[in-house]
């Protein structure tokens, strides 16, 4: 069985990396959700002079969580919302409650979802797609101040 595909590629690029630039986003949290961080993370990066490279970014925490999600429609974020606490919810018997029923299903949530995320960064912008943005999900109803850690490797402009 012999199926037709129409592939094609951009010219390779090739860059040294030259830079290695560091910052710390501190994100003042309202509870459960999802905050979008993208134009945060964008300045970083124009700041930070990037031309070709990559970005790391990086959640100090163990209760919070990264992800790259649709940032067009905010039912979207809802209905992962729900998913999530679907599969962790607060009232299974968790040994682990030191701070709260809300404390072992955060922890769950972080695991399933990502403490950090690879961008390409292209021409000096992120490669993200068009209806792509980059979400702190922070797990725990009260607020919480979270460190993201934002680091970009490669060539300057």
């Amino acid at each position: 069985m012999s199926s037709t595909r129409s592939l094609s590629r951009a010219p390779v690029t090739i860059a040294a990396a030259t830079q290695v630039a560091s910052s710390v986003l501190t994100v003042q949290t309202s509870g459960a959700g999802f905050i979008d961080i993208t134009s945060e993370v964008a300045k970083f990066v124009a700041e930070a002079g990037a031309g070709e490279g990559g970005l790391t970014v990086f959640v100090r925490h163990t209760s919070a969580s990264l992800t790259i999600q649709e940032n067009a429609d905010p039912t979207v974020l809802a209905d992962l919302t729900t998913v999530l606490n679907g599969l962790a919810p607060e009232t299974a018997r968790w040994q682990h409650d030191t701070e709260g029923p809300d404390d072992m299903p955060a922890h769950v949530k972080t695991m399933l979802t990502s403490v950090s995320l690879q961008i390409p960064v292209l021409q000096g912008c992120l490669a993200l797609g068009t209806w792509q943005g980059i979400y702190l999900i922070e797990h725990r109803r009260r607020p919480h101040r979270r460190e993201v850690v934002l680091q970009f490797i490669g060539m300057v402009k």
